[in-house]
């Protein structure tokens, strides 16, 4: 599943890790649909990076391809999301408005982190201690710092199941661009 506005991943990055650039917010939804097909029960994806950068586009342009329909918005304000797709659970969070690390103990929002379900995590390091550990890691950012010039993500692998999504990905964005 290749895409135009998906640049080649970055050598450079270390071993269990893709790096792209993303021009606009076309090429942040195409990455979101090419890594759907790659993600698995149970897992954990952390969204992390600058405000703006990107991370709600990309986990839309990930339900649309899973076959959510309706819209798809940021859990700022209510915290997570909830998306059904077959017999697989779906859960969006935000924690950017949280103060301190152990809201998402006191929100009750462990139960979430199930074997049927894939949890997308923006924001993190808000719950930094109490959140589980991302089988895999995306990071967003503005190159110089500011939203004019695209953006870079970098995808990282923590997790045996991460390894397999990211293959999974190269996979399809390789063979697409043969």
């Amino acid at each position: 599943m290749h895409s135009p506005h998906l640049s080649p991943p970055d050598p450079r990055c270390a071993s269990g890790s893709l790096k792209w650039e993303l021009p606009d917010e076309a090429a942040t939804l195409a990455l979101g649909r090419a890594l759907a097909p790659s993600l698995e029960a149970g897992m954990v994806v952390w969204l992390s990076g600058d405000l703006g950068a990107g991370k709600t586009t990309l986990v839309r342009g990930l339900l649309t391809a899973l076959g959510c329909a309706g819209p798809v918005k940021s859990p700022t304000y209510t915290l997570v999301e909830v998306y059904v797709v077959s017999s697989l659970y779906l859960y969006h969070f935000d924690f950017y408005r949280f103060t301190y690390p152990e809201e998402f103990i006191d929100a009750g929002l462990g139960e979430y982190f199930r074997d049927d379900a894939v949890c997308l995590v923006e924001w993190p390091e808000k719950a930094a201690g109490f959140v589980p550990p991302a089988d895999l890691a995306l990071c967003l950012r503005f190159p110089d710092g500011a939203p004019r010039s695209g953006r870079i993500v970098e995808l990282l692998a923590r997790s045996g199941r991460g390894r397999r999504c990211l293959n999974g990905l190269a996979s399809r964005i390789f063979r697409g661009a043969a």
